[in-house]
């Protein structure tokens, strides 16, 4: 049996028959690929329909149809998130798709630009910043109206952060702390929504995951690159020799010695948004395959 049977075995025991969070709307953010596209599939198999929000337009659309294709509900809604009217169209439009409601935002848009602290540039920085921070928050208070609501339906809110924001990483202080922020932003939320509102807001924080931002890099143009609102790009991943180094020591670091996958890290999401965890409020829960303990 499956890992993913396994969890609908759980589901139907437990009188979810219809899926974890089924008619639930969600709003997954970088879902065009990686971790985001594993999530909405994971979501719209256990009865959500899900809005696909993505840059690219193309990737967006394509795992909005494989999840439709498959029997799932979903939309693609594409757009910067950096761009504050696309924010307020993803919502107006969420709620349109979801039928006047919204029950869940994951905050997972979002990539690494490095830099050393002495050469990191402004825009780096501010970059960096704004889509891990701001644009979450920005999403939120978009969604207010859909979530301060008492109608006996959940809502919850999950924020993707990093082991990089709860330790630290040597050329990551502009993502160390905007990931770090999402903590404090989560407890925020959580402490402000949940006792009126019953809104769970919770943190997932990765660790090693096998996605475009851990792939290696050799400055080819074959490389996996982010594209900025004026054009530019950034190369994404880490470079080829760190990459080698790590897994020819066998992942030391990481008590069950290896990283773990998109789909895995996925399911971690699942679970968090559903009602297995609906007890579960307010915390950072790290999914690092033992990582940093």
């Amino acid at each position: 049996m499956s890992p993913t049977d396994r969890i609908r075995q759980v589901a139907s025991h437990l009188n979810f028959p219809q899926g974890l969070l089924a008619g639930q709307v969600a709003i997954i953010t970088g879902s065009g690929q990686g971790i985001g596209a594993e999530t909405a599939k994971l979501f719209a198999n256990e009865g959500a329909k899900v809005v696909v929000s993505d840059i690219d337009a193309g990737k967006s659309e394509e795992v909005a149809r494989r999840i439709r294709e498959d029997g799932g509900s979903a939309v693609a809604i594409p757009g910067d998130m950096l761009d504050d009217k696309y924010l307020e169209e993803l919502v107006r439009k969420a709620a349109e798709f979801g039928g006047g409601k919204i029950h869940i935002i994951v905050n997972n848009a979002g990539f690494t630009w490095d830099g050393v602290l002495h050469k990191t540039t402004d825009k780096q920085w501010e970059t960096i910043l704004a889509l891990h921070c701001t644009a979450p928050f920005k999403l939120v208070r978009a969604a207010a109206p859909y979530f301060r609501v008492r109608d006996g339906e959940a809502r919850n809110i999950i924020n993707i952060s990093s082991t990089s924001g709860l330790h630290g990483n040597a050329g990551q202080a502009n993502y160390a702390l905007a990931k770090a922020g999402v903590v404090g932003l989560t407890k925020t939320i959580a402490k402000e929504w949940g006792p009126r509102f019953g809104v769970r807001c919770n943190t997932v924080a990765f660790g090693h995951i096998l996605t475009r931002l851990t792939a290696a890099r050799d400055g080819a143009e074959s490389d996996a690159f982010a594209t900025l609102a004026d054009g530019s790009r950034v190369s994404l991943g880490i470079p080829r020799a760190q990459v080698e180094s790590r897994a020819k020591a066998g992942f030391e670091d990481i008590a069950l010695r290896r990283p773990g996958t998109a789909t895995e890290a996925a399911r971690a999401i699942l679970a968090v948004a559903s009602p297995l965890f609906s007890y579960v409020d307010g915390q950072t829960i790290s999914v690092t395959g033992g990582r940093n303990m």
